[in-house]
């Protein structure tokens, strides 16, 4: 009876500790039906787990400048496409697409960068 009661034990615990893994991978807090194309200037690259950070500012319809903040895949990918730390640096002009965040927030899944020199950058295939 206790080893029944281990051995189920030990399968609740994997299946709520897989749960969480794969609950990081969703996109539900992102608009992926309406995606955006902003131009901007690069702030930062931080090149972290789980996912690379890009920072960006851009001009509204105003003229006002908005921060923004975009993630991208894992570094590792990235770094297998060939990216570093200085394959953007702030002050690099940038145009990227992707999906906003469905609450508004100045916060973008990144689908597709173009880079400085005007064309698109390699983010990794495969996800």
């Amino acid at each position: 009876m206790r080893r029944n009661f281990l051995a189920l034990l030990s399968v609740v615990a994997l299946l709520g500790t897989s749960a969480r893994v794969l609950a990081h991978h969703g996109s539900a807090a992102f608009d992926m039906e309406h995606g955006v194309t902003l131009k901007g200037t690069v702030t930062e690259l931080l090149l972290l787990n789980p996912h690379v950070q890009l920072h960006f500012d851009v001009k509204n319809e105003k003229g006002q400048v908005e921060s923004w903040q975009a993630e991208l895949t894992a570094p590792q990918r990235l770094k297998r496409a060939g990216w570093t730390k200085d394959t953007l640096k702030p002050g690099d002009t940038i145009t990227v697409t992707g999906a906003p965040a469905k609450d508004g927030k100045h916060t973008l899944w990144i689908q597709k960068v173009i880079g400085p020199d005007g064309e698109p950058m390699n983010l990794g295939a495969g996800e």
